[in-house]
């Protein structure tokens, strides 16, 4: 195992002290416990954003704090849930008065170590509100969850989310629109070669040469199958499919289209994955009018992509488009 850190049992709160020095115009970091806060906090008379999960998937979450998103990000050790002891803080700095959003994605620790945080806040007096995100349609269950998994429509999900809160919108507003993403978004990936967690010193799982996994979840889950190697073209049909068919869409659809790199594969090849992707949307008479490449929720330094697709109506394209000001997300400032 070849990695630039120091300790294993150090990386995080290493990448936590790095990530605020490099970016503390818009962050501040408070270590034990963990979590990353705007730096302008508390936003007065803003809904406040709450996320996190495990580590490993930068720069989610704490890459997404910031104008237009989160209010704050909470990291667990590596593809570990953080604990309440470390969210409910979090919550609690986020809180302006007028309630906070927490957006979980649908791992079993993150959604009842999340809960159990609400819980201590509500008896603190906050009103919080939580939205499951599930939108891989590779698996319903995995090791990791009941139901769908929480993945690259994460991201969407906070920017848009985000978008309201910055405009003023209220809790219940807010918590609406995120459901609504949520209902209108579907991502799948694909995995050529595995990730190395730092404390465990060896790849997550093995794939053979000329094999790939199909489907594969964030922590290196398994997914639907393991198939032969082939073009990106026939890897790019073998995602959208079940993508475009689970979400239903249809002729004049006007969708968001988002290509995300696993943290081990290079950005030419993700357009070479976008090309294709965009092809079958055109040729299903759906309508790109927003796109995103790179890569935003990785897997370590897993070799592999996802393709995620929102359907938009005019409310949550404005939303999209509304300043964002993060370390990894910016645009309209």
């Amino acid at each position: 195992m070849k990695k630039l850190i120091n300790n294993p049992r150090s990386v995080v709160a290493e990448s936590l002290e790095g990530f605020g020095l490099a970016h503390h115009e818009l962050v501040q970091i408070h270590l034990d416990p963990d979590y990353v806060l705007r730096r302008d906090v508390p936003v007065e008379g803003k809904v406040g954003l709450v996320s996190g999960g495990g580590s490993g998937h930068e720069p989610l979450h704490g890459g997404y704090v910031g104008r237009g998103m989160l209010t704050a990000a909470v990291p667990g050790p590596v593809f570990t849930s953080p604990t309440p002891d470390q969210i409910l803080p979090a919550i609690v700095k986020s809180d302006s008065g007028s309630g906070v959003l927490l957006v979980v994605k649908n791992y079993t620790g993150d959604v009842l170590n999340f809960e159990t945080a609400a819980e201590l806040a509500g008896v603190e007096g906050i009103d919080v509100r939580t939205v499951v995100v599930n939108d891989d349609v590779a698996v319903e269950d995995s090791l990791y969850t009941a139901g769908r998994r929480g993945v690259a429509g994460t991201v969407l999900l906070e920017r848009i989310a985000g978008g309201a809160a910055d405009r003023g919108d209220d809790l219940g507003k807010v918590a609406e629109i995120a459901e609504r993403v949520n209902a209108n978004v579907r991502s799948m990936g694909v995995a050529l070669a595995p990730c190395t967690v730092p404390h465990a010193g060896e790849p997550s799982f093995t794939l053979a040469e000329d094999e790939i996994e199909m489907g594969v979840g964030i922590h290196g889950e398994p997914g639907r199958h393991r198939v032969p190697m082939t073009n990106a073209d026939s890897i790019t049909d073998q995602l959208m499919e079940p993508v475009l068919s689970d979400l239903g869409v249809a002729s004049g659809d006007r969708v968001l289209l988002f290509v995300n790199g696993m943290g081990g594969t290079p950005l030419s090849e993700l357009y070479i994955v976008y090309r294709r992707a965009a092809k079958i949307l055109e040729e299903r008479g759906a309508r790109v009018e927003r796109s995103l490449v790179g890569n935003y929720i990785t897997a370590l330094e897993m070799e592999g992509a996802s393709v995620t697709v929102l359907r938009l109506d005019d409310e949550l394209t404005d939303l999209w488009d509304s300043p964002v000001n993060t370390p990894a997300l910016r645009w309209g400032v």
